[in-house]
């Protein structure tokens, strides 16, 4: 492409997997992370979770505002570091999924976030029916609430089977929950991690097409997923170029393409596509964001105009 991947989406980056020690929200590299990439105009979009300390959060929340980049919130490691299950068939405990998301979209306002993301929860194919009205009570609840603040609510689609085994879920069944939702709450939307394709067995191509009028939000990463016996089988995120992965420059390539293709390049309101890799073992996270950045460069290099 001629122009500039910028004008067509905000570049962002996932803080917390590509530096994981920030993923529980208490370790003492929140700031120094934040700033890091805050400070690198590469980034248009920060991806950012729960940050306990209030006084760390005013201070995250001042030196966001600062750099003049676009905050998202990941609620997700609310529930994965805590077991919590916004589909739980027993009432208290999804009640108290809820409750952390709802906090999540209290704390996401105050660090300059429009909106939460989440992921929902295990189930089992004998309950897979009760865990959906339990996840869409839950997901309504949640956008009822975001609406009265301007914010809005994105669920993210994850593998069903191999490593978070999440009720969202196959593309089919993402696009009938969305509907469903939205039908009462049009602050919801779906998000779409490229790493996570493969792992439904799904094509970039079927998997747009398929969820295409919920779409608000895009994660590019990579996954081993082909062998359970690779080392990093699972919803890993590696860099770019990990041994007997799924995604590299020519996977990117073709995930651009249909997003060109299928209406996503919008230059009036551009969506967010941000980086969700991870360093493995005591790979340096650094490093890391850099391999990214080079393959995503290479990608929207030959995307042709």
């Amino acid at each position: 492409m001629k122009d500039s991947i910028h004008k067509y989406f905000q570049v962002g980056l996932i803080s917390f997997m590509a530096y994981p020690s920030i993923m529980r929200g208490n370790h003492e590299d929140i700031l120094p992370v934040l700033k890091k990439i805050a400070a690198d105009d590469y980034f248009d979009a920060i991806e950012v979770t729960w940050v306990k300390d209030a006084a760390v959060r005013e201070k995250a929340a001042k030196l966001l505002e600062v750099s003049h980049i676009n905050v998202c919130y990941g609620a997700q490691p609310r529930l994965l570091t805590t077991g919590k299950n916004p589909n739980a068939l027993e009432e208290s405990a999804r009640q108290d999924a809820e409750a952390t998301l709802l906090e999540a979209i209290d704390e996401a306002e105050s660090l300059g976030a429009k909106g939460i993301a989440f992921l929902s929860g295990k189930w089992e194919e004998a309950t897979k029916e009760q865990s959906y009205q339990q996840l869409l009570k839950t997901t309504k609840n949640l956008c009822a609430y975001a609406r009265t603040k301007g914010m809005s609510v994105e669920l993210e689609v994850f593998d069903f089977d191999i490593a978070k085994k999440s009720l969202i879920g196959p593309a089919p069944y993402a696009a009938k929950f969305a509907a469903e939702v939205r039908e009462t709450c049009p602050n919801f939307g779906l998000l779409i991690d490229l790493s996570h394709i493969p792992m439904c067995y799904e094509s970039s191509l079927f998997t747009v097409r398929t969820l295409r009028p919920y779409l608000t939000h895009f994660h590019i990463g990579n996954t081993v997923c082909r062998n359970e016996g690779d080392e990093g089988y699972g919803d890993e995120h590696q860099r770019f170029g990990f041994p007997n992965s799924s995604n590299d420059t020519a996977e990117l390539l073709d995930f651009l393409r249909v997003l060109k293709q299928e209406g996503f390049f919008n230059a009036e309101n551009p969506y967010v596509l941000s980086f969700e890799v991870k360093p493995w073992k005591d790979e340096d996270p650094d490093l890391v964001v850099a391999n990214a950045k080079r393959v995503l460069n290479r990608a929207w290099a030959l995307l042709e105009d």
